[in-house]
């Protein structure tokens, strides 16, 4: 039989695991919620998308598990070196996820109000941006599962390439609204919805961010690539 220290130390080590088990839950719930809204907005699926926005209490009832779970851990282990940074880096990460999935459902209840209008454009630059940000967030989510931080790193330094997308987006759909007032309301969802998209993959990015802190020890010291200029844009006003 095991002596009582033999015992902490493995009932310590079966409740990091069981940390690390509510995380990836917590990914594979939110990772989940995203395809369901974006295949709302790319498919006009309307299941998919009450089927998103469902979810969302549901990723925030996992949100405050974790977050349980991380306190009960802080007060009764007295965590240190590695596992002190697991601990914390889990809490952060929690609360990325739990945003990238307010995110998806605003994204959900767009898409139903944009089922009302006749798009007299395709959709294929979100799409596009939609595949990204969704391969970045499975990245980062299995990278968060299996302590990867070359896969972090991967999703690290393609979040310049989907805001490049937003930028373009941003200017494409601005341009349908100057060149007539009847797109201005379609295209104004559809700018908050590519708006969502990229803050997905910047959040995807700070969890990347986390992880490889977590694992490493070490900061990414590089300036997170970053393509996204268009909150600078000037855009004259439409006048009817």
């Amino acid at each position: 039989m095991p002596n009582e220290a033999e015992h902490i130390v493995k009932s310590y080590e079966q409740e990091l695991k069981r940390l690390a088990t509510l995380l990836t839950e917590m990914g594979g719930m939110v990772e989940h919620q995203v395809a369901d809204a974006l295949a709302a907005i790319i498919t006009k699926d309307s299941n998919a998308a009450g089927q998103a926005v469902e979810a969302d209490p549901k990723v925030d009832a996992a949100e405050r598990e974790v977050e349980a779970f991380v306190i009960r851990l802080l007060a009764l282990r007295q965590p240190m070196a590695g596992d002190l940074r697991q601990i914390v880096g889990a809490l952060k990460i929690t609360g990325d996820l739990e945003r990238i999935g307010d995110y998806a459902a605003n994204i959900a209840k767009r898409s139903i109000v944009l089922q009302q209008f006749s798009l007299p454009y395709t959709l294929s630059g979100l799409a596009h941006m939609s595949r990204l940000v969704q391969e970045n967030l499975k990245n980062v989510i299995d990278a968060v599962g299996e302590s990867d931080t070359d896969r972090a790193l991967d999703v690290w330094r393609s979040d310049a390439v989907i805001d490049d997308i937003y930028n373009a987006l941003f200017r494409e759909l601005v341009t349908y609204m100057m060149e007539d007032p009847r797109n201005i309301t379609p295209c104004t969802h559809l700018l908050f919805i590519a708006k969502n998209l990229e803050r997905i993959g910047d959040h995807a990015t700070n969890i990347a961010e986390t992880l490889y802190y977590a694992v490493t020890g070490e900061s990414l010291l590089a300036t997170r690539p970053k393509g996204d200029t268009s909150a600078y844009a000037v855009v004259r006003p439409v006048r009817d």
